[in-house]
Protein backbone atom coordinates (compact mmCIF):
# COMPACT_ATOMS: atom_id res chain seq x y z
CA UNK A 1 0.00 0.00 0.00
CA UNK A 2 1.45 3.38 -0.90
CA UNK A 3 0.83 6.65 0.92
CA UNK A 4 -1.57 7.93 -1.89
CA UNK A 5 -3.81 4.40 -1.32
CA UNK A 6 -5.59 6.47 1.07
CA UNK A 7 -5.81 9.12 -0.03
CA UNK A 8 -9.53 11.22 -1.61
CA UNK A 9 -10.24 11.14 -4.89
CA UNK A 10 -12.37 13.34 -7.37
CA UNK A 11 -12.16 14.63 -10.75
CA UNK A 12 -12.11 18.44 -11.84
CA UNK A 13 -13.09 18.97 -15.58
CA UNK A 14 -11.39 21.57 -17.41
CA UNK A 15 -10.44 22.85 -20.79
CA UNK A 16 -11.91 19.48 -22.07
CA UNK A 17 -9.88 17.45 -20.36
CA UNK A 18 -10.35 15.31 -16.37
CA UNK A 19 -7.75 15.85 -14.06
CA UNK A 20 -7.38 13.52 -11.64
CA UNK A 21 -6.96 15.15 -7.64
CA UNK A 22 -5.81 13.40 -4.69
CA UNK A 23 -6.50 14.66 -1.17
CA UNK A 24 -5.01 13.97 2.01
CA UNK A 25 -5.12 15.62 5.36
CA UNK A 26 -7.83 18.06 6.84
CA UNK A 27 -9.62 20.28 4.61
CA UNK A 28 -10.21 22.90 7.44
CA UNK A 29 -6.61 23.39 7.07
CA UNK A 30 -4.38 25.66 4.78
CA UNK A 31 -4.39 24.05 1.26
CA UNK A 32 -0.42 22.90 -0.04
CA UNK A 33 -1.16 22.33 -3.86
CA UNK A 34 1.66 19.71 -4.94
CA UNK A 35 2.12 19.98 -9.09
CA UNK A 36 4.98 17.16 -10.71
CA UNK A 37 7.02 17.61 -13.44
CA UNK A 38 7.93 15.62 -16.82
CA UNK A 39 8.04 12.73 -16.93
CA UNK A 40 6.33 12.11 -13.71
CA UNK A 41 2.53 11.66 -12.27
CA UNK A 42 1.60 13.08 -9.41
CA UNK A 43 2.80 9.71 -7.33
CA UNK A 44 6.34 11.81 -7.54
CA UNK A 45 5.31 13.74 -4.59
CA UNK A 46 3.86 10.78 -2.73
CA UNK A 47 6.67 10.70 0.10
CA UNK A 48 6.19 14.05 0.74
CA UNK A 49 2.90 14.31 0.22
CA UNK A 50 2.55 11.87 3.62
CA UNK A 51 4.71 13.94 5.51
CA UNK A 52 2.96 17.03 5.21
CA UNK A 53 -0.73 15.45 5.93
CA UNK A 54 -0.46 15.77 9.57
CA UNK A 55 -0.52 19.69 9.25
CA UNK A 56 -2.21 20.52 6.21
CA UNK A 57 -4.42 19.55 3.74
CA UNK A 58 -2.79 18.27 0.99
CA UNK A 59 -3.73 18.35 -3.42
CA UNK A 60 -1.60 16.43 -5.79
CA UNK A 61 -3.17 16.64 -9.61
CA UNK A 62 -2.07 14.52 -12.47
CA UNK A 63 -0.85 17.40 -15.36
CA UNK A 64 -3.16 16.49 -18.24
CA UNK A 65 -1.95 13.69 -20.42
CA UNK A 66 -0.27 12.17 -17.14
CA UNK A 67 -0.86 9.48 -14.80
CA UNK A 68 -5.06 9.11 -14.60
CA UNK A 69 -5.89 12.88 -16.21
CA UNK A 70 -7.04 12.57 -19.89
CA UNK A 71 -4.78 14.08 -22.53
CA UNK A 72 -5.97 17.21 -24.53
CA UNK A 73 -7.33 16.38 -28.37
CA UNK A 74 -4.88 17.50 -30.90
CA UNK A 75 -1.87 17.27 -28.16
CA UNK A 76 -0.50 20.24 -30.32
CA UNK A 77 -1.72 23.14 -28.47
CA UNK A 78 -2.59 21.47 -25.88
CA UNK A 79 -0.11 21.99 -23.03
CA UNK A 80 0.34 25.91 -23.34
CA UNK A 81 0.99 27.82 -20.18
CA UNK A 82 -2.30 29.56 -20.57
CA UNK A 83 -4.09 25.94 -20.49
CA UNK A 84 -2.34 24.69 -17.72
CA UNK A 85 -2.84 27.89 -15.44
CA UNK A 86 -6.85 27.26 -16.45
CA UNK A 87 -6.08 23.52 -14.85
CA UNK A 88 -4.42 24.65 -11.71
CA UNK A 89 -7.54 27.55 -11.06
CA UNK A 90 -10.29 24.52 -11.82
CA UNK A 91 -8.08 22.43 -9.11
CA UNK A 92 -7.62 25.61 -6.76
CA UNK A 93 -11.71 26.34 -6.70
CA UNK A 94 -12.32 22.66 -6.49
CA UNK A 95 -10.15 21.68 -3.21
CA UNK A 96 -9.79 25.40 -1.35
CA UNK A 97 -12.57 27.51 -3.35
CA UNK A 98 -12.31 30.23 0.17
CA UNK A 99 -8.69 30.50 0.19
CA UNK A 100 -5.54 31.17 -1.47
CA UNK A 101 -3.47 27.80 -1.58
CA UNK A 102 0.31 27.05 -1.22
CA UNK A 103 2.01 25.93 -4.42
CA UNK A 104 4.60 23.70 -4.38
CA UNK A 105 6.47 22.59 -7.96
CA UNK A 106 9.11 20.44 -8.99
CA UNK A 107 11.01 20.42 -12.26
CA UNK A 108 7.91 21.14 -15.08
CA UNK A 109 5.45 21.61 -12.10
CA UNK A 110 7.79 24.87 -10.93
CA UNK A 111 7.90 26.40 -14.66
CA UNK A 112 4.27 26.35 -14.98
CA UNK A 113 3.85 27.06 -11.34
CA UNK A 114 5.74 30.53 -12.09
CA UNK A 115 3.10 30.90 -14.47
CA UNK A 116 0.64 30.61 -11.56
CA UNK A 117 2.21 33.20 -9.35
CA UNK A 118 2.36 35.91 -12.02
CA UNK A 119 0.18 36.41 -14.23
CA UNK A 120 -2.63 38.61 -13.04
CA UNK A 121 -5.81 36.88 -13.30
CA UNK A 122 -4.17 33.97 -10.19
CA UNK A 123 -3.40 36.66 -8.19
CA UNK A 124 -5.38 35.85 -4.84
CA UNK A 125 -5.19 32.53 -5.20
CA UNK A 126 -1.77 31.80 -4.67
CA UNK A 127 -0.78 32.74 -0.67
CA UNK A 128 2.72 30.87 -1.61
CA UNK A 129 5.35 29.40 -3.59
CA UNK A 130 8.08 27.07 -3.11
CA UNK A 131 10.21 25.99 -6.06
CA UNK A 132 12.54 23.48 -6.98
CA UNK A 133 14.26 22.64 -10.31
CA UNK A 134 12.19 24.51 -12.80
CA UNK A 135 12.87 27.99 -13.51
CA UNK A 136 10.11 30.41 -15.62
CA UNK A 137 10.91 30.19 -18.71
CA UNK A 138 10.44 34.55 -18.83
CA UNK A 139 12.85 34.78 -16.07
CA UNK A 140 15.01 32.62 -18.16
CA UNK A 141 14.60 34.53 -21.59
CA UNK A 142 15.50 37.51 -19.97
CA UNK A 143 18.50 35.84 -18.39
CA UNK A 144 19.55 34.41 -21.86
CA UNK A 145 18.83 37.87 -23.25
CA UNK A 146 21.18 39.92 -21.05
CA UNK A 147 23.74 37.37 -21.40
CA UNK A 148 23.33 37.60 -25.36
CA UNK A 149 23.34 41.69 -25.23
CA UNK A 150 26.05 42.29 -22.93
CA UNK A 151 28.07 38.74 -22.97
CA UNK A 152 31.56 38.52 -21.34
CA UNK A 153 33.86 35.53 -20.59
CA UNK A 154 31.66 34.46 -17.45
CA UNK A 155 28.40 35.09 -19.08
CA UNK A 156 29.61 33.40 -22.04
CA UNK A 157 30.42 30.69 -19.75
CA UNK A 158 27.08 30.30 -18.37
CA UNK A 159 25.23 30.07 -21.12
CA UNK A 160 27.48 27.42 -22.77
CA UNK A 161 27.19 25.58 -19.73
CA UNK A 162 23.33 25.77 -19.50
CA UNK A 163 23.22 25.15 -23.04
CA UNK A 164 24.77 21.49 -22.49
CA UNK A 165 23.02 20.74 -19.32
CA UNK A 166 20.23 21.60 -21.48
CA UNK A 167 20.71 18.49 -24.46
CA UNK A 168 17.45 16.81 -23.38
CA UNK A 169 15.50 19.99 -24.67
CA UNK A 170 16.26 19.93 -27.72
CA UNK A 171 15.70 16.24 -28.42
CA UNK A 172 12.06 16.58 -27.23
CA UNK A 173 11.65 19.26 -29.62
CA UNK A 174 12.20 16.49 -32.54
CA UNK A 175 9.28 15.13 -34.38
CA UNK A 176 7.64 11.36 -32.85
CA UNK A 177 11.62 9.99 -31.85
CA UNK A 178 11.02 11.04 -28.10
CA UNK A 179 7.31 9.14 -28.51
CA UNK A 180 8.98 6.34 -29.67
CA UNK A 181 11.55 6.24 -27.37
CA UNK A 182 9.29 6.56 -24.34
CA UNK A 183 7.05 3.96 -25.35
CA UNK A 184 9.69 1.41 -26.50
CA UNK A 185 13.15 0.61 -24.60
CA UNK A 186 13.64 3.92 -22.67
CA UNK A 187 10.40 3.79 -20.78
CA UNK A 188 11.09 0.46 -19.94
CA UNK A 189 14.78 1.45 -18.52
CA UNK A 190 13.52 4.50 -16.78
CA UNK A 191 13.46 3.38 -13.44
CA UNK A 192 16.53 1.15 -13.21
CA UNK A 193 18.55 4.66 -14.85
CA UNK A 194 17.13 6.72 -11.93
CA UNK A 195 18.14 4.30 -9.36
CA UNK A 196 21.30 4.03 -11.02
CA UNK A 197 21.95 7.82 -11.78
CA UNK A 198 19.92 9.92 -9.64
CA UNK A 199 20.05 7.88 -6.19
CA UNK A 200 15.58 7.41 -6.69
CA UNK A 201 14.61 4.38 -4.29
CA UNK A 202 12.16 2.24 -5.83
CA UNK A 203 8.44 1.81 -4.40
CA UNK A 204 5.11 3.49 -6.31
CA UNK A 205 7.20 5.83 -8.54
CA UNK A 206 7.49 5.68 -11.36
CA UNK A 207 3.97 4.26 -12.20
CA UNK A 208 3.06 1.99 -15.15
CA UNK A 209 1.62 5.50 -16.93
CA UNK A 210 5.33 6.32 -17.37
CA UNK A 211 5.68 5.80 -21.53
CA UNK A 212 2.32 7.29 -22.19
CA UNK A 213 3.58 10.28 -19.68
CA UNK A 214 6.42 11.10 -21.26
CA UNK A 215 5.38 10.70 -24.64
CA UNK A 216 2.71 13.74 -23.58
CA UNK A 217 4.58 15.22 -21.79
CA UNK A 218 6.73 16.39 -24.60
CA UNK A 219 4.27 18.87 -25.94
CA UNK A 220 4.81 20.92 -22.53
CA UNK A 221 8.19 21.30 -24.33
CA UNK A 222 7.01 22.00 -27.90
CA UNK A 223 4.60 24.70 -26.95
CA UNK A 224 6.24 26.73 -24.86
CA UNK A 225 9.48 26.69 -24.52
CA UNK A 226 10.39 28.53 -27.85
CA UNK A 227 7.85 30.77 -28.18
CA UNK A 228 9.02 32.30 -24.46
CA UNK A 229 12.16 32.10 -24.51
CA UNK A 230 11.87 33.99 -27.72
CA UNK A 231 9.49 36.52 -26.10
CA UNK A 232 9.83 36.60 -22.60
CA UNK A 233 6.84 38.60 -20.57
CA UNK A 234 7.93 41.84 -19.15
CA UNK A 235 5.49 41.50 -16.21
CA UNK A 236 6.52 38.22 -14.75
CA UNK A 237 6.91 39.39 -11.46
CA UNK A 238 5.67 37.26 -8.11
CA UNK A 239 2.53 38.26 -6.54
CA UNK A 240 3.35 36.20 -3.12
CA UNK A 241 6.51 34.71 -1.18
CA UNK A 242 8.26 32.39 -3.04
CA UNK A 243 10.76 29.98 -1.59
CA UNK A 244 13.68 28.97 -4.22
CA UNK A 245 15.00 25.30 -3.43
CA UNK A 246 18.36 24.45 -5.56
CA UNK A 247 19.63 20.99 -5.66
CA UNK A 248 23.02 21.78 -5.78
CA UNK A 249 24.07 18.43 -8.41
CA UNK A 250 21.08 19.29 -10.24
CA UNK A 251 22.95 17.95 -14.03
CA UNK A 252 19.82 19.90 -16.08
CA UNK A 253 19.95 23.41 -14.48
CA UNK A 254 22.66 25.70 -13.37
CA UNK A 255 22.59 27.25 -9.96
CA UNK A 256 23.47 30.65 -11.94
CA UNK A 257 19.84 30.65 -13.60
CA UNK A 258 18.82 32.35 -10.33
CA UNK A 259 21.16 34.85 -10.08
CA UNK A 260 19.05 38.24 -9.98
CA UNK A 261 16.21 36.42 -9.22
CA UNK A 262 15.21 38.86 -6.41
CA UNK A 263 14.46 41.18 -8.85
CA UNK A 264 11.00 39.53 -10.18
CA UNK A 265 10.54 37.65 -6.75
CA UNK A 266 10.67 40.43 -4.03
CA UNK A 267 9.98 38.21 -1.05
CA UNK A 268 12.59 35.63 -1.58
CA UNK A 269 13.93 32.79 0.56
CA UNK A 270 16.98 30.99 -0.82
CA UNK A 271 17.72 27.33 0.12
CA UNK A 272 20.04 25.05 -1.29
CA UNK A 273 20.36 21.29 -1.27
CA UNK A 274 23.38 18.92 -1.94
CA UNK A 275 21.46 16.77 -3.83
CA UNK A 276 20.44 15.54 -7.47
CA UNK A 277 17.11 16.65 -9.21
CA UNK A 278 14.78 14.88 -8.13
CA UNK A 279 14.81 15.69 -4.50
CA UNK A 280 10.86 14.63 -4.05
CA UNK A 281 11.81 10.82 -4.28
CA UNK A 282 15.88 11.46 -2.76
CA UNK A 283 15.56 14.37 0.15
CA UNK A 284 11.14 14.13 0.64
CA UNK A 285 12.39 15.02 4.63
CA UNK A 286 14.48 17.84 3.94
CA UNK A 287 11.67 19.28 1.90
CA UNK A 288 8.51 18.23 4.03
CA UNK A 289 10.40 20.81 6.84
CA UNK A 290 10.80 23.04 4.78
CA UNK A 291 7.35 23.60 2.74
CA UNK A 292 6.24 23.27 6.61
CA UNK A 293 8.06 25.93 7.82
CA UNK A 294 7.44 28.41 4.58
CA UNK A 295 3.99 27.50 4.48
CA UNK A 296 3.75 28.46 8.01
CA UNK A 297 5.45 31.46 8.28
CA UNK A 298 3.78 32.97 5.55
CA UNK A 299 0.24 31.78 7.51
CA UNK A 300 1.37 33.57 10.23
CA UNK A 301 2.17 36.63 8.39
CA UNK A 302 6.14 36.39 8.20
CA UNK A 303 6.42 36.14 4.22
CA UNK A 304 8.06 32.97 4.84
CA UNK A 305 11.12 34.98 6.74
CA UNK A 306 14.14 32.57 6.97
CA UNK A 307 17.47 32.40 9.55
CA UNK A 308 19.91 35.37 7.73
CA UNK A 309 23.06 33.85 8.59
CA UNK A 310 25.87 33.16 6.47
CA UNK A 311 24.79 30.08 5.04
CA UNK A 312 21.18 30.11 6.22
CA UNK A 313 20.10 29.13 2.67
CA UNK A 314 22.30 25.72 2.92
CA UNK A 315 21.27 24.61 6.77
CA UNK A 316 18.29 26.13 8.00
CA UNK A 317 16.09 23.98 9.32
CA UNK A 318 18.53 20.95 9.68
CA UNK A 319 19.35 18.67 12.59
CA UNK A 320 23.19 19.20 13.43
CA UNK A 321 24.61 17.53 16.14
CA UNK A 322 27.91 18.52 18.23
CA UNK A 323 29.58 16.74 20.53
CA UNK A 324 31.96 18.06 22.90
CA UNK A 325 29.37 21.45 22.95
CA UNK A 326 30.17 22.43 25.99
CA UNK A 327 32.77 25.13 24.98
CA UNK A 328 35.68 25.55 22.46
CA UNK A 329 35.37 24.62 19.31
CA UNK A 330 32.18 22.52 19.64
CA UNK A 331 30.67 25.33 20.98
CA UNK A 332 31.51 28.15 18.33
CA UNK A 333 30.30 25.21 16.16
CA UNK A 334 27.16 25.19 17.23
CA UNK A 335 26.72 28.48 17.73
CA UNK A 336 27.83 28.62 13.76
CA UNK A 337 25.45 26.38 12.62
CA UNK A 338 22.86 28.18 15.25
CA UNK A 339 23.37 31.18 13.46
CA UNK A 340 22.74 29.36 9.97
CA UNK A 341 19.47 28.57 10.98
CA UNK A 342 19.70 25.00 11.94
CA UNK A 343 18.52 22.79 14.47
CA UNK A 344 21.26 21.48 17.76
CA UNK A 345 21.43 18.84 19.82
CA UNK A 346 24.93 20.01 21.73
CA UNK A 347 26.22 16.57 23.42
CA UNK A 348 28.62 17.04 26.26
CA UNK A 349 29.92 14.95 29.31
CA UNK A 350 28.82 18.35 31.29
CA UNK A 351 25.20 18.80 31.67
CA UNK A 352 25.54 21.89 32.51
CA UNK A 353 27.47 22.76 29.67
CA UNK A 354 26.05 21.40 27.14
CA UNK A 355 22.34 22.91 28.46
CA UNK A 356 24.24 26.89 27.95
CA UNK A 357 25.17 25.93 24.92
CA UNK A 358 21.98 24.96 23.88
CA UNK A 359 20.09 27.80 25.59
CA UNK A 360 22.62 30.14 23.79
CA UNK A 361 22.03 28.62 20.57
CA UNK A 362 18.43 29.30 20.73
CA UNK A 363 18.83 32.74 21.41
CA UNK A 364 21.30 33.08 18.31
CA UNK A 365 18.64 31.66 15.87
CA UNK A 366 18.34 27.90 16.20
CA UNK A 367 14.72 27.33 15.85
CA UNK A 368 15.45 24.75 18.21
CA UNK A 369 18.02 22.90 20.29
CA UNK A 370 18.64 20.26 23.21
CA UNK A 371 21.03 19.29 25.30
CA UNK A 372 22.23 15.90 25.79
CA UNK A 373 24.80 14.32 28.53
CA UNK A 374 26.87 11.37 27.96
CA UNK A 375 30.78 9.83 27.84
CA UNK A 376 31.09 9.80 23.78
CA UNK A 377 33.92 6.71 24.61
CA UNK A 378 30.66 4.97 26.41
CA UNK A 379 29.67 2.66 23.17
CA UNK A 380 26.06 1.68 25.40
CA UNK A 381 25.42 5.50 25.99
CA UNK A 382 26.14 6.32 22.60
CA UNK A 383 23.85 3.57 21.58
CA UNK A 384 21.08 5.18 23.69
CA UNK A 385 21.68 9.09 22.37
CA UNK A 386 21.56 8.14 19.10
CA UNK A 387 18.28 5.99 19.53
CA UNK A 388 16.90 8.85 21.17
CA UNK A 389 18.06 11.37 18.96
CA UNK A 390 16.42 9.38 16.31
CA UNK A 391 13.12 9.20 18.17
CA UNK A 392 12.37 12.57 19.30
CA UNK A 393 14.57 14.82 17.15
CA UNK A 394 14.86 12.54 13.74
CA UNK A 395 17.44 11.74 12.11
CA UNK A 396 21.23 13.50 12.05
CA UNK A 397 21.92 15.82 8.74
CA UNK A 398 24.66 17.17 9.57
CA UNK A 399 27.21 15.00 12.70
CA UNK A 400 30.16 16.84 14.05
CA UNK A 401 32.49 14.39 16.12
CA UNK A 402 34.28 17.16 18.14
CA UNK A 403 34.89 15.67 21.82
CA UNK A 404 38.32 15.32 22.09
CA UNK A 405 40.88 15.21 25.35
CA UNK A 406 44.46 16.10 25.28
CA UNK A 407 47.63 14.47 26.17
CA UNK A 408 51.48 15.13 25.93
CA UNK A 409 54.41 12.82 27.58
CA UNK A 410 57.56 10.96 25.96
CA UNK A 411 56.63 7.07 24.98
CA UNK A 412 57.59 5.48 27.78
CA UNK A 413 55.91 7.79 30.45
CA UNK A 414 52.46 7.26 28.74
CA UNK A 415 51.17 4.22 31.04
CA UNK A 416 48.79 1.68 29.45
CA UNK A 417 45.73 3.71 31.47
CA UNK A 418 46.49 6.86 29.30
CA UNK A 419 46.59 5.12 26.39
CA UNK A 420 43.20 3.79 26.79
CA UNK A 421 41.90 7.12 28.36
CA UNK A 422 43.27 9.01 25.14
CA UNK A 423 42.38 6.41 22.90
CA UNK A 424 38.36 5.68 24.46
CA UNK A 425 37.57 9.88 23.97
CA UNK A 426 39.97 10.44 20.91
CA UNK A 427 39.46 7.62 18.70
CA UNK A 428 36.51 5.33 19.65
CA UNK A 429 34.25 8.27 20.10
CA UNK A 430 34.47 9.46 16.59
CA UNK A 431 33.93 5.59 15.81
CA UNK A 432 30.82 5.28 18.03
CA UNK A 433 29.21 8.55 16.13
CA UNK A 434 30.15 7.59 12.46
CA UNK A 435 29.19 4.49 13.37
CA UNK A 436 25.50 4.93 15.26
CA UNK A 437 24.73 8.51 13.70
CA UNK A 438 26.13 7.39 10.38
CA UNK A 439 24.05 4.09 9.63
CA UNK A 440 20.83 6.26 10.66
CA UNK A 441 21.85 8.48 7.88
CA UNK A 442 22.59 5.91 4.93
CA UNK A 443 19.32 3.90 6.65
CA UNK A 444 17.45 6.97 5.61
CA UNK A 445 19.16 7.50 2.09
CA UNK A 446 19.06 10.98 1.82
CA UNK A 447 22.48 11.96 2.37
CA UNK A 448 24.24 13.99 4.88
CA UNK A 449 27.66 14.78 5.98
CA UNK A 450 30.25 13.80 8.86
CA UNK A 451 32.79 16.09 10.75
CA UNK A 452 35.53 14.41 12.83
CA UNK A 453 37.70 16.83 14.72
CA UNK A 454 41.32 15.18 14.09
CA UNK A 455 44.21 17.91 14.21
CA UNK A 456 47.39 18.92 13.06
CA UNK A 457 49.10 16.50 14.95
CA UNK A 458 47.75 13.82 12.73
CA UNK A 459 50.68 14.64 10.25
CA UNK A 460 52.91 16.25 12.21
CA UNK A 461 55.40 13.93 14.30
CA UNK A 462 55.87 15.28 17.85
CA UNK A 463 58.08 13.59 20.34
CA UNK A 464 56.13 14.90 23.00
CA UNK A 465 52.49 13.95 21.83
CA UNK A 466 52.46 10.31 20.93
CA UNK A 467 49.44 9.26 22.10
CA UNK A 468 47.71 12.27 20.91
CA UNK A 469 49.24 12.17 18.02
CA UNK A 470 48.63 8.55 17.14
CA UNK A 471 44.51 9.01 18.37
CA UNK A 472 44.14 11.70 15.75
CA UNK A 473 45.97 10.54 12.79
CA UNK A 474 43.69 7.20 13.30
CA UNK A 475 40.42 9.94 13.38
CA UNK A 476 41.95 11.54 9.74
CA UNK A 477 42.68 7.56 8.19
CA UNK A 478 39.25 6.53 9.44
CA UNK A 479 37.85 10.14 7.65
CA UNK A 480 39.10 9.01 4.38
CA UNK A 481 38.25 5.59 4.62
CA UNK A 482 34.44 6.41 5.77
CA UNK A 483 34.71 9.52 3.10
CA UNK A 484 35.29 6.34 -0.18
CA UNK A 485 32.50 4.15 1.40
CA UNK A 486 30.05 6.57 1.81
CA UNK A 487 30.70 8.59 -1.48
CA UNK A 488 27.87 6.82 -3.10
CA UNK A 489 24.92 7.38 -0.68
CA UNK A 490 25.66 11.15 -0.80
CA UNK A 491 27.20 11.47 2.46
CA UNK A 492 30.40 13.51 2.83
CA UNK A 493 33.11 13.21 5.48
CA UNK A 494 35.32 15.77 6.77
CA UNK A 495 38.74 15.57 8.87
CA UNK A 496 38.87 18.94 10.40
CA UNK A 497 42.59 19.70 11.48
CA UNK A 498 42.41 22.71 13.45
CA UNK A 499 46.30 23.82 14.83
CA UNK A 500 46.95 26.12 17.90
CA UNK A 501 43.56 27.22 18.74
CA UNK A 502 42.51 29.05 22.29
CA UNK A 503 40.70 26.80 23.87
CA UNK A 504 39.91 25.14 27.67
CA UNK A 505 41.60 21.28 26.25
CA UNK A 506 45.08 22.98 27.10
CA UNK A 507 43.86 23.44 30.72
CA UNK A 508 42.52 20.77 31.31
CA UNK A 509 44.98 18.35 29.45
CA UNK A 510 47.04 15.69 31.26
CA UNK A 511 50.83 15.50 31.45
CA UNK A 512 51.87 12.35 31.83
CA UNK A 513 55.31 11.20 33.95
CA UNK A 514 55.74 14.62 36.27
CA UNK A 515 53.54 14.86 39.59
CA UNK A 516 50.36 17.05 39.60
CA UNK A 517 52.21 20.35 40.91
CA UNK A 518 54.05 20.00 37.36
CA UNK A 519 51.21 19.24 35.69
CA UNK A 520 49.68 22.10 36.76
CA UNK A 521 52.97 24.18 35.95
CA UNK A 522 52.62 22.44 32.63
CA UNK A 523 49.37 23.32 31.64
CA UNK A 524 49.60 26.84 32.66
CA UNK A 525 52.58 27.27 30.53
CA UNK A 526 50.87 25.34 27.74
CA UNK A 527 47.79 27.99 27.93
CA UNK A 528 49.13 31.26 28.05
CA UNK A 529 51.20 29.80 24.64
CA UNK A 530 48.07 29.56 23.16
CA UNK A 531 46.82 32.81 24.60
CA UNK A 532 49.51 34.32 22.82
CA UNK A 533 48.78 32.71 19.76
CA UNK A 534 45.00 33.91 20.22
CA UNK A 535 43.42 32.06 17.14
CA UNK A 536 39.47 31.76 17.69
CA UNK A 537 37.77 28.50 18.04
CA UNK A 538 35.66 30.51 15.40
CA UNK A 539 37.37 30.50 12.89
CA UNK A 540 37.64 26.75 12.99
CA UNK A 541 33.97 26.91 13.59
CA UNK A 542 33.62 28.72 10.31
CA UNK A 543 35.70 26.42 8.27
CA UNK A 544 33.64 23.35 9.40
CA UNK A 545 30.47 25.04 8.05
CA UNK A 546 32.65 25.92 4.57
CA UNK A 547 33.72 22.70 4.74
CA UNK A 548 30.35 21.16 4.59
CA UNK A 549 29.50 23.37 2.25
CA UNK A 550 31.94 22.58 -0.20
CA UNK A 551 32.16 18.72 1.05
CA UNK A 552 36.17 19.14 1.37
CA UNK A 553 37.99 15.45 2.73
CA UNK A 554 40.26 17.58 4.79
CA UNK A 555 41.00 21.03 6.37
CA UNK A 556 43.95 22.42 7.97
CA UNK A 557 42.06 25.14 9.65
CA UNK A 558 45.17 27.65 11.30
CA UNK A 559 48.80 29.06 8.86
CA UNK A 560 50.63 26.24 10.94
CA UNK A 561 48.55 23.56 10.12
CA UNK A 562 48.00 24.13 6.24
CA UNK A 563 52.11 24.57 6.29
CA UNK A 564 52.79 21.06 8.37
CA UNK A 565 50.15 19.40 5.94
CA UNK A 566 52.07 20.85 2.90
CA UNK A 567 55.05 19.76 4.40
CA UNK A 568 54.29 16.22 5.33
CA UNK A 569 53.55 15.66 1.49
CA UNK A 570 56.59 18.11 0.06
CA UNK A 571 59.06 17.77 2.81
CA UNK A 572 58.05 15.29 4.60
CA UNK A 573 62.15 14.96 6.02
CA UNK A 574 61.64 18.63 8.21
CA UNK A 575 58.89 17.81 9.72
CA UNK A 576 60.49 14.90 11.01
CA UNK A 577 63.47 17.08 11.94
CA UNK A 578 61.50 19.45 13.56
CA UNK A 579 59.87 16.14 15.33
CA UNK A 580 63.24 15.76 17.55
CA UNK A 581 62.66 19.43 18.98
CA UNK A 582 62.10 19.32 22.89
CA UNK A 583 59.21 21.37 23.87
CA UNK A 584 59.92 24.24 25.83
CA UNK A 585 57.89 23.37 28.80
Amino acid sequence: MTVLDGARERWVHTGGVELCVAELGDPRRPTVVLVHGYPDSKEVWSEVAGRLAGRFHVVLYDVRGHGRSTAPSPLRGGFTLEKLTDDFLAVADAVSPDRPVHLVGHDWGSVQSWEFVTVKRTEGRVASFTSMSGPSLDHFGHWINKRLRRPTPRRVGQLLGQGAKSWYVYLLHTPVLPELAWRGPLGKRWPGILERVEKVPGGDYPTASLPSDAAHGAWLYRDNVRPRLRRPRADAYAHAPVQLITPLGDAFLSERLYDGLELWAPRLTRRTLPAKHWVPRTRPDRLADWITDFVTATEDGRSGAAAKGKYADRFGGQLVLVTGAGNGIGRATAFAFAEAGARLVAVDRDAEAATRTAELCLLIGAPAAWAETVDVSDAQAMEKLAARVAAEYGVVDVLVNNAGIGLSGSFFDTTPQDWQKVLDVNLWGVIHGCRLFGRQMTERGQGGHIVNTASAAAFQPSRALPAYATSKAAVLMLSECLRAELAGQGIGVTAICPGLVNTSITATAHFAGVDATEEKRRQQRTSRLYEMRNYPPEKVADAVLEAVVHNRAVVPVTPEARGAHLMSRFAPRVLRRLARVKPPL
